[in-house]
Order: structure tokens, then sequence, then C-alpha cells
């Protein structure tokens, strides 16, 4: 059994409490680890540790910043595989998407290592002679990483890499059900050199660790990936506080599939975006759109694919779908199957908890499509977050594109097509924060920036170098060599 504690100042300690909480491997029940159930106490004592390194850290140079960072790339990818094996016992994911989660950690790391040299501003010639004009980045300050179990190494280094490189001091919040992988995150990224303080890792329940974060009068940013609720409310007690805040949330992304795609493809593509981390992505696809004059082919040739999908403990490197995260969210699943049958969607596969064996010993849901599912239903519009996949038919590329932009989210969507003229008018009509051609709705690259439209997302965007922005303050800087008083907008007129 691991032992995960607080990191604080350069420290590992326990909540002051001193209460704790198991983490529990969702696919048999097996205690992972123990916890600090942390509380605002805590949370202070961080914040005072990040606020007393933030001074030091922002003054040394970007580029020796960003030469941690790529000793902070380099230590997790020594350790790829003990916390990708961390990872599946403590949040389900089958091994090899748990490698590919650390892996995008180590390739985040590297980008914004680079970003320590790249930190640029630009220089534009003044109105006025005899005066010059330029701008800088500078670090906001203490910024707050509140993340979600679904991608527990991965996403936590989307925010903080960017952060540290950018010269911020970071409290980083995960969420309960991945604390111990968080812990050994932090402890590998402590361990390649960061100074005391750089980094703090608060362990406990949303309420109160997060909420105070996000009100907390020595945290400059809030950066937070969960669900919509939660993030709206967030952000609400944080623009009282006028705090920065960049939300990343829910989806309910759509598989597009015309006429002349290519079907074998196309199944590839949606069974591994509805049913990878088995639904829980919040780029999963969760509807299909595809043309009726392929719909019967397609379904047929899905609902053979979903029958071969095999259940399991990740750790076995033959099981295909993991299980839930927890028994609340696999009734939550079940509710939402109720609710689809009762809609009058025709359920074809799937549509109950799996208790074959020892899948009993765990919160396993069969992976389920239902056909005949109507835009307004409620399956097609409200977000599962689970293995549920709905096929909705249309008429013409027009119908498709109506029907995947008309929802409350505004994350990823994707669209099977043989034709270039398709693809490109597609690409500019949808209104999602990310477009796949030929391709599932999951794989982002850390280069792009990621982030959604509608209730996905408030404006920012993660990684690439869109991720700076939100971590970084522009300041432009005026310097007037003319030895004299020069008015802007007056004496060049």
């Amino acid at each position: 059994m691991e032992l995960g504690k607080n990191f604080i100042g350069g420290h590992w300690v326990e909540a002051a409490s001193g209460e704790t909480f198991a983490s529990v491997n969702p696919a048999n029940g097996e205690v992972v680890g123990m916890a600090p159930r942390s509380a605002a106490e805590d949370v202070d004592r961080a914040v005072d540790a990040a606020r007393m390194a933030f001074p030091a850290w922002r003054r040394t140079p970007a580029p020796a910043r960003g030469e941690i960072v790529l000793a902070i790339a380099r230590a997790i990818e020594k350790e790829k595989e003990s916390l990708a094996r961390l990872m599946t016992r403590e949040m389900g994911k089958v091994l090899a998407e748990a490698r590919g989660d650390v892996q995008e950690a180590i390739d985040v790391a590297h980008y914004f290592a680079g970003e320590g040299r790249r930190l640029f501003g630009y220089t534009t010639p003044s109105e006025l002679p005899g005066k010059a004009c330029l701008t800088m980045r500078d670090p906001v300050g203490v910024v707050a990483a509140i993340t979600a179990w679904n991608f527990p190494v991965a996403v936590p280094s989307w925010k903080m890499m960017p952060a540290l490189v950018a010269g911020n001091t970071v409290v980083f919040k995960p969420a309960s059900e991945a604390a111990i992988v968080a812990a050994a995150l932090v402890r590998v990224m402590a361990e390649a050199g960061l100074p005391p303080g750089v980094v703090n890792l608060v362990l406990g329940p949303g309420d109160p660790v997060g909420e105070t974060l996000a009100t907390h009068p020595g945290v400059n940013a809030v950066s937070f990936t969960g669900s919509t609720p939660t993030g709206v409310r967030l952000a609400a007690r944080a623009a009282l506080a006028n705090k920065r805040i960049s939300l990343e949330m829910g989806g309910k992304n759509a598989v597009i599939v015309m006429d002349d795609a290519d079907l074998d493809l196309a199944v590839d593509g949606i069974i591994w975006s509805a049913y990878g981390t088995t639904g829980q992505r919040c780029t999963s696809c969760s509807r299909v759109i595809v043309h009726r004059a392929v719909e019967a082919a397609l379904i047929d040739r899905l609902v053979k694919r979903i029958r071969l999908l095999k259940l399991g403990n990740g750790l076995d490197p033959s099981v295909d779908v993991g299980p839930v995260i927890n028994l609340r969210q696999l009734e939550k699943i079940d509710e939402y199957v109720r609710v689809g049958k009762s809609e009058g969607a025709k359920l074809l596969i799937g549509g109950e908890r799996a208790l074959d064996g020892e899948l009993a010993q765990g919160t396993f849901y069969k992976p389920t499509l239902f056909a005949g599912v109507l835009p307004n239903m409620r399956i097609a519009r409200e977000e599962i977050f689970g293995p549920v996949l709905s096929v909705i038919s249309v008429a013409s590329l027009d119908e498709a594109i109506t029907v995947n932009n008309d929802t409350d989210y505004g994350l990823s969507s994707s669209i099977y097509t043989g034709n270039v003229n398709n693809a490109f008018f597609a690409m500019r009509e949808i209104t999602t924060g990310i477009v796949y051609v030929n391709a599932g709705t999951i794989g982002a690259e850390v280069h792009l920036p990621f982030g959604g439209t509608r209730g996905t997302g408030n404006g920012h965007r993660e990684v690439g170098t869109a991720a700076l922005d939100f971590c970084t303050e522009w300041k432009s800087a005026y310097i007037d060599f003319s030895g004299k008083l020069q008015r802007a907008q007056i004496d060049n007129r």
C-alpha cells in the first residue's frame, strides 16, 4: 500500500488535522494507499510557501527554469512504467493508456523546457522619434492547479509546466481518486531539482481544498479541469475576488460519418473514442452522427466490434476496457441508460453492469450502444462520462453539422469523409475547439492549443504556446531617448 502526503515548502507532511482517506482501485476494491484529508489550514500553509518561493523563482532566468523543467521530463521518463502501473491501479485505465498518459507529461515537459528560451515578447516601431517600444511576459504569481482523476499525470503537467517555466509557483490539488499517483508525480518533480515551495501539493476533497484555493487571497490564478457545474461555481467565486481562472470542463463530442466515408476506418476511430478510458475523457465520443445511407452498415460493424471488447483489470494486457471510476459514477451511467430507453432510443448492446466472475469485485459497465436517438433526447445532449454511445441519423452534411453544433458543449468533433470539400467545409462550420478529419475525437498533441467553446470552457487554452497567455501578464515598455518630453497622439499630429 502506498502512502501519500502533502508536499509543502519542500517537506512531506500530514494534514494538520491528522485525518486521512483511502484511495481504492475501482477494478477490485483494493486499497491503493492512504492520503491526508486536508482542509483550509493546509491550503493556507501551501499558499504561504508558494508566495515565499515566488520572488526567487521569478528572478531565476527563464532558460534556467527551462533546464529544471527539462530535468523533470527526464525524471518522469525514468519513472514512466512505475507511474503508469500506479495510475492503472488507482483509477483503472488500461496500462497502455496509462503509459500514454505519462508520455504526454514527458512531452509537455520537453516542450515547455524549450519555452525557457522562447518566452518571446515583440518589438515595434514607435510613432515618435527617439523612442523604442517592446513587450515582455511577467509571471502572474501563485497558480492553483485543480485537476480531475481521468488524466492524473498528463493534465497536471499541462497546468504546471507552462506555469513553472513562466516563473510562477504552484499549489496543486488533484482529484482524491488520483491522490496517490499525484503524490508520486510531485515526488519525481521535486527530486529533479525544483527549489522548495515552487510546487506544493495539497490532497483532499474539493470542498474545502479546491473551494479554498479558488478564493484564497494569496492565489493569483486558478486553472481548473473538472465538471461544468463545479467549474462554473468556482468561476463565480473567483470572480468576486477578481481572480483569473481557466476552466476546462465537459463535452458532448460527436463523430460525423458521411456516406463516402471509409466505414472500417470510422469504426476504428469510434470504438477508440467512445470506449477508450471507458468513455471517461472530456473528449470521448458519445454521439455518432451518421448519414442514413450508411447507417445500417455502420451500426452492424459497431455492434460486432463492441462484442469483442474485453472488460477487466487494466494491468491485464488483453483487456480493452477498464472499470468506471466509482460506484457513484456507475449508478449515474446506469440511470442515463434507463433514461435513453424511456425516451424511445433502441438499446442494441450493453446497458448493464458487468458482474461476471472477478468483474463483480469492481465497478464495470458493459460498453453500450443506442440507435434511433433523436438530437433532443437527454442521452444526446447531456454528458454521461461513461461507455455509452448514441447513433443519430441525418440526411446531409449540413444537417450533420447543425446537430453536431447544437449542444451546450464545444470541445471536440470529428468527420469521416473521402471528400476534401466536405472536410474543409466541416472544419469551417464546426464550432468546437478541436476538429479531426478521418480520426476519432481523441488524440490531441501537446504543441497545439487544447480547449473548447460554450459550456466546455471560458476561452482559455491549455498546452501549446497559448498556455502561456493564461499564466503570464503582458508588460509594455516605452524607452524615450530623445531627451525631451514627447506626448503620444499629440506631438506627432
